[in-house]
């Protein structure tokens, strides 16, 4: 008996397979996260790539729509996917919030600014004072979320979900 346990003893057979099932939760955790960190990465990226295109699309053209419109219908289609209205997808319209923005320059060098999410607000919007300069923008802001497979807390809210947003903006005439 004991020259079996000897013989046992000395045998290294079944060490890699012990090893392998102690890290292997700790591989997969790994692979769980860098697959979760590349997913939100992809997903900000789309953001912002949305936030851009619906800047660009309005700069050209915005058809029979308002430029907020045309800034939101254009944030949904690239992040939705381009079916008939571009509604059916994870964004929504009020993920995009639009916001017009006045400066404006007196001759003494001092900027004021005025912001509004109305465009009809903004149309009466004026400088005050003779000889101001004024600067005219229209920005968007994509807003997003991204539920991880484990809410580990890295890098996200106290709930374990990732929110990120992407913000674009066009000088207007």
């Amino acid at each position: 008996m004991k020259r079996l346990l000897r013989s046992l003893a000395r045998r290294n057979d079944g060490t890699v397979t012990i090893e392998l099932a102690m890290l292997a939760p700790m591989l997969a955790t790994l692979v769980i996260g860098i697959i979760d960190i590349s997913t939100v990465f992809g997903r900000k990226l789309e953001v912002e790539q949305a936030a851009h295109r619906s800047i660009e699309k309005v700069m050209q053209t915005t058809g029979t729509l308002t430029v907020e419109g045309t800034i939101k219908k254009e944030v949904m289609c690239q992040i939705n996917g381009e079916d008939t209205d571009c509604t059916t997808g994870r964004m929504t319209a009020e993920e995009a919030v639009v916001t017009y923005t006045l400066e404006c320059t007196d001759g003494d060098g001092n900027l004021t600014t005025q912001e509004s999410s109305d465009a009809l607000v903004f149309e009466a919007f004026v400088c005050a004072g003779a000889g101001a300069t004024e600067a005219r923008y229209v920005s968007v802001v994509v807003n997003d979320t991204y539920d991880p497979m484990f809410p580990i807390n890295f890098g996200t809210g106290s709930d374990g979900i990732y929110q990120f947003s992407a913000e674009a903006g066009v000088r207007v005439p």
